[in-house]
């Protein structure tokens, strides 16, 4: 069974939330999926993601950051003045509020517990560093960046004068607004709770990291990245020959590939195995 909730955050936002599988949730562990930079729920390969994952028995959360720029279900258009006021110190504290509603009942009294992330591109960073939290049990990152300063010094130089930095965003056609609050966030947090490099070295936890070769996007040297910082003990590194930043998925969605389906088997057998010793 799949049903919807809002989630009211402890910042006043909204959360839209879809759940699937919810009769797994006594039973199975729960996997949250986390997107990305300009991603929504509902993006692609989410939705398919999270139905194929509920057929195996698990307990699926996917929801929208509330300053993604998707207000409803209105995907052709987004939301500027939202987006623009977004930082990836709020992603994070939304993404542990997530958390903390499906340790706590908010979707029932009666919960498994055991709980993995499935972070893509942007979202794995901050899956990665929801590690603070010490409540996940196994984390996947998907073409994760291995830092959120990705930003020339023309580029810095050029946001602080004007206040605001533009993206456009090809799916809309759009050019989305970053007010110079995601700067200031990135820089004076990068080497703190914004490291990606700290978390990485002191996660205690099953680590799978899947990127595609080709990836333009976030160039495969940065899955190595993280990898190289992690315990190689307990992470793998698994890479998609000839694919890139979404593994050759498209929105609106046209079903998957063989590349895909890797992705998805690679990830399952990994929750299978950590699962299972746990």
């Amino acid at each position: 069974m799949n049903k919807e909730f809002k989630l009211k955050t402890n910042e006043g936002n909204i959360l839209d939330v879809f759940v699937y599988g919810l009769e797994n949730i006594s039973k199975a562990a729960c996997l949250i999926l986390v997107h990305g930079f300009k991603g929504f729920k509902d993006w692609g390969f989410f939705p398919f993601t999270a139905e194929q994952f509920a057929k195996c028995g698990y307990f699926v959360i996917s929801f929208n950051f509330s300053h993604n720029g998707i207000k409803g279900n209105n995907f052709n258009e987004f939301d500027i003045d939202s987006f623009a006021k977004n930082t990836v110190s709020l992603e994070i504290s939304e993404l542990a509020q997530v958390i903390n509603a499906y340790k706590n009942g908010f979707f029932s009294n009666d919960v498994y517990r055991k709980l993995a992330l499935i972070g893509h591109s942007r979202g794995g960073g901050v899956a990665i560093l929801s590690s603070l939290l010490n409540k996940v049990d196994v984390y996947v990152v998907w073409a994760s960046v291995a830092r959120f300063d990705r930003y020339t010094e023309r580029q810095k130089l050029e946001w602080r004068k004007q206040g605001f930095f533009e993206a456009l965003n090809s799916r809309t056609n759009q050019m989305m607004r970053m007010n110079v609050d995601l700067l200031e966030d990135i820089e004076k947090n990068k080497d703190g709770s914004l490291s990606i490099e700290n978390a990485a070295k002191n996660l205690c936890k099953p680590m799978l990291l899947i990127h595609g070769t080709e990836d333009l996007t976030v160039p495969i040297a940065e899955g190595e990245q993280i990898y190289n910082w992690s315990d190689k003990s307990i992470t793998e590194f698994e890479k998609i020959p000839a694919c890139g930043h979404t593994f050759d998925v498209v929105h609106p969605f046209e079903g998957s590939n063989k590349k895909f389906d890797l992705v998805l088997a690679k990830t399952q057998e990994f929750f299978n195995r950590t699962f299972k010793s746990d």
